[in-house]
């Protein structure tokens, strides 16, 4: 039973894995231009992730739901709050000071709970459960565009709050939220829900060709010496949602709410930590090195840290 569970859960991570070598390997190639990334980063923020979002508010968000689930945003601020009290003291020891220092502040804080979550949850958890993921990472997709814009904008450069906000995530839960409560889902045309879950479901797997793309840019050998970068994988991968599980589960979490908290914190350092120095002139090579080392090491930290959890919780 155990060993079902790994292989499960393992067999979605593979496929993932699958399309950021194919993103690797289509930039190493040059079969594609070199503003591709940009094109498929376009691609995810202004389509295919809020097609994800909307689709699964507007067939799970309903008064009942929200009642019913509510408890999983408040588990989820007990829980960021202690990973900002835990990653800012500690990335000093990767870095005394400078922007270097603020890239592992954000990556402590924040893993790569959008893409990565939003693709892994309903492929190892089913599409039912999506929605209660979505709502746990509703405080963290607040912080990320109020203190992640505020950690990885350089100082001297502007800082629009109100405008980070302002996004297609954020508007897509209102839309996906809205129609969901109301019941208008009802009125819109078959073919226009058809559209929005094929686009959906691309999400996932072009968001990991993203990845690979990217990471591809960068000298292989390079980003995998970093030292310090296995550190901060092990903690973002392994130790912190073992912590933060184990918090939860001594404040008489469910298991729905661990659940959430290990693919929310548990998932491998994100994009922004390559997207926000490059955009400012800065060095992208340890947000980089973070991205390959820990997206690749999750392949097989997702599948053995969630059949552990599964086996604590007696769910196995």
């Amino acid at each position: 039973m155990v060993l079902n569970t790994f292989t499960a859960t393992l067999s979605p991570m593979l496929v993932m894995f699958l399309c950021m070598a194919l993103g690797f390997a289509t930039n190493k190639l040059k079969l594609a231009p070199e503003n591709t990334a940009t094109v498929l980063s376009k691609l995810e923020n202004y389509f295919l992730v809020p097609a994800l979002i909307i689709n699964t508010f507007m067939n799970y968000c309903t008064f009942s739901s929200i009642k019913e689930q509510y408890t999983l945003i408040l588990y989820c601020l007990i829980v960021l709050v202690l990973a900002v009290v835990i990653a800012w003291p500690l990335s000093g020891f990767f870095a005394k000071s400078g922007y270097t220092r603020e890239i592992y502040k954000y990556a402590l804080t924040f893993g790569n709970f959008s893409f990565m979550g939003n693709a892994i949850v309903p492929a190892i958890l089913g599409p039912e459960m999506l929605y209660n993921y979505m709502l746990f990472i509703l405080p963290l997709n607040i912080a990320v565009y109020t203190g992640g814009v505020i950690i990885l904008i350089p100082r001297g450069e502007g800082k629009n709050i109100l405008k980070s906000l302002l996004n297609p995530i954020f508007v897509s839960i209102i839309i996906g939220a809205v129609l969901g409560l109301t019941g208008a889902k009802q009125i819109i045309p078959s073919f226009v829900t058809t559209t929005i879950g094929n686009l959906s479901a691309c999400m996932g797997p072009l968001a990991m060709v993203l990845t690979g793309f990217v990471v591809a840019d960068y000298d292989f050998k390079r980003l995998l010496n970093n030292g310090k970068v296995y550190i901060a994988s092990i903690l973002r991968l392994l130790i912190l949602p073992a912590l933060f599980v184990t918090v939860l589960l001594l404040f008489g979490a469910d298991d729905t709410a661990a659940i959430m908290t290990f693919f929310a914190f548990g998932t491998p350092l994100g994009l922004n930590t390559v997207v926000f120095p490059a955009a400012y002139g800065g060095d992208t090579s340890t947000g980089a090195s973070m991205a390959m080392i820990s997206h690749s090491l999750c392949i097989i930290t997702i599948p053995l840290m969630f059949t552990v959890l599964k086996f604590v919780l007696g769910i196995i």
